[in-house]
């Protein structure tokens, strides 16, 4: 998952509770092994490395790609799966090192997803084209993970992999489980906001750890897959509360993809969020 992952279990069981760390922390690497694009040989890579062939996925995976459909037409082709091959000029290290533009037009050419043609279950990309998933993969992960906790359990539970979060119950204390929204610029020390969250998922999309900043301007890692460039205007994060933690990271991006529109476009949905500048 690119970040430190853990299970809080409200148990008077060690045993139990270390029993469903390890099938959660098993769920999380085959999904990390299914579908991280660095990884060679699974479904993502061959699809990447089809070179303008079909290739037939399976059923999870085929779900995945509906999922990012959505996503795309609901975003008007802002969230757009194609887009990870620019990451070939962006670095987004902390420096002050921005691609040129005639590189980041250059690679444009290979994103879009309408240049793609998926047929269920047959995906074909065009030569040079690649797909990458993370930018619903964790949050799915998380989700899957709490869909085997509640088989596996009637103990309350708290799932956190990278700040993607899901609580399947209240914390004995009744106030539900304390999780805290970073501050901008505080390095993970401050919490700006702490949530008390009883059910369901959360997620926070934004640019504490991963940006780029020139003549004091800040470039955050979220790319207009239309520009090639950062979006402009975004908040600096936005978290957002949802039945589940797909929904609550699919709001965040997307209101994120949305830039000075962001809260407007949260306020529409009708969602509990918290945005900060």
């Amino acid at each position: 998952m690119g970040s430190p992952c853990e299970l809080l279990v409200e148990s008077g069981s060690e045993s139990t509770a270390r029993q469903l760390t390890q099938i959660i922390a098993d769920e999380a690497w085959r999904i990390e092994d299914k579908f991280s694009r660095y990884l060679p040989g699974n479904i993502v890579d061959r699809i990447n490395r089809g070179n303008g062939e079909p290739v037939e996925v399976d059923e999870e995976t085929a779900n995945l790609i509906d999922f990012a459909a959505t996503l795309t037409e609901m975003s008007e082709g802002l969230f757009d799966i194609t887009s990870g091959v620019l990451r070939e000029a962006w670095k987004f290290d902390g420096s002050d090192k921005l691609p040129d533009t005639a590189t980041v037009t250059s690679i444009l050419e290979r994103v879009g997803w309408h240049k793609l043609d998926w047929s269920r279950p047959l995906l074909t990309l065009q030569s040079g084209m690649q797909i990458d998933l993370g930018g619903i993969g964790k949050e799915y992960a998380v989700d899957k993970a709490a869909a085997l906790l509640r088989e596996l359990t009637t103990d309350s539970c708290l799932i956190n992999f990278g700040g993607d979060i899901f609580a399947t119950g209240v914390s004995t204390d009744r106030r539900g489980w304390q999780v805290g929204i970073e501050a901008p610029d505080s390095d993970g020390r401050i919490a700006s906001k702490i949530i008390h969250l009883k059910n369901g998922g959360l997620a926070t999309s934004g640019d504490a750890r991963r940006f780029l900043l020139k003549d004091g301007i800040r470039y955050g890692h979220i790319l207009n897959p239309k520009t090639g460039w950062p979006v402009t205007n975004a908040p600096r994060s936005i978290t957002v509360a949802a039945d589940t933690c797909t929904q609550a990271g699919m709001l965040a991006t997307l209101a994120m993809l949305r830039g000075a529109d962001a809260e407007s476009f949260l306020n529409a949905q009708d969602v509990k969020h918290w945005c900060y500048f």
